[in-house]
């Protein structure tokens, strides 16, 4: 049966420009084509791509179920996107088992916040150990808003005050790496995080190979004369690291990331943004890639 004839502006209507005038009748075909119906005709259903989840890994028994919480949010989230776990190491399933077990192909999304060398080494070479898969490597997750989102939301719950003051401040914690990029993401983070809270100053600390750790971060907070110090944890589970930091807090110290609603809907961001890119789309589509951010 012929679909009818989408019916068009009179010239009574309100003026219309050439732009509109195309939109709405672009709009009004569109409705009427998605009502016609081939007989027998179903067209071919493409799987997306498998999002894969890449954790570091950790020795404390809470981060498996910390990770596999965040990801059971991005199932919800997602409803019918294939999502799969893979470690670096400590922790299984490892990467390169998940990957094993794939085919077709597959979006890696690091739950990692800087360009270290994880992020720019071991996972692009990973692919190449499953011929079978054809894969990409996401973005990591910070810096970006919804990563100063999750961590603004995990200083509150810790009893962070709401309202900026003279004497508060905040040490962003993170893993660290000697990677220079890695330090411009985490100092990057520590800006869009100080924004959130009003102004509040925000300097990046680390656990590990780069400078100043949390306690030398306090002393230097101390030093100008604030006395409200709070840790903010950039870490998506618990773990050695997280912990270390955590003792160094003077005061208030933020639960790691885990499945906070603003992290989960980071990871499809991420996802996303890697399949526009795939499809050569033009930065700026990329840039603005969300998922109701």
């Amino acid at each position: 049966m012929t679909a009818p004839i989408p019916h068009l502006p009179s010239a009574s209507s309100a003026p219309l420009g050439t732009g509109d005038l195309a939109a709405e009748i672009t709009a009004q075909l569109s409705t009427q084509l998605c009502r016609v119906r081939l007989r027998g005709f179903h067209p071919p259903e493409t799987p997306a791509p498998t999002l894969v989840a890449v954790a570091h890994g950790s020795r404390d028994p809470r981060a498996l179920p910390t990770v596999r919480a965040l990801l059971d949010r991005v199932r919800a989230l997602r409803p019918g996107l294939a999502v799969r776990l893979g470690h670096i190491e400590l922790n299984r399933p490892l990467l390169a088992d998940t990957l094993a077990e794939l085919r077709g192909e597959a979006v890696l999304v690091p739950l990692l916040f800087g360009h270290g060398y994880h992020v720019t080494h071991d996972l692009p070479a990973a692919p190449a150990a499953a011929p079978q898969l054809t894969g990409r490597v996401a973005a990591p997750l910070g810096p970006h808003p919804l990563l100063a989102e999750a961590l603004h939301g995990r200083l509150l719950e810790a009893g962070f005050p709401g309202a900026p003051s003279q004497r508060t401040a905040v040490v962003l914690a993170a893993a660290g790496s000697r990677a220079p990029r890695s330090a411009r993401d985490t100092e990057r983070t520590a800006q869009l995080l100080s924004n959130r809270l009003g102004g509040t100053p925000v300097v990046p600390a680390y656990a590990s190979a780069a400078a100043p750790t949390v306690a030398d971060a306090v002393r230097t907070l101390t030093a100008r004369g604030h006395d409200r110090i709070a840790v903010a944890s950039c870490f998506t589970a618990p773990g050695r690291f997280a912990t270390q930091c955590a003792a160094a807090a003077p005061g208030t110290a933020a639960d790691p990331l885990g499945d906070h609603p603003a992290l989960a809907r980071l990871v499809l961001h991420r996802y996303d943004q890697a399949l526009l890119a795939r499809t050569g789309s033009d930065p700026e589509s990329v840039r603005a890639a969300t998922v109701a951010v």
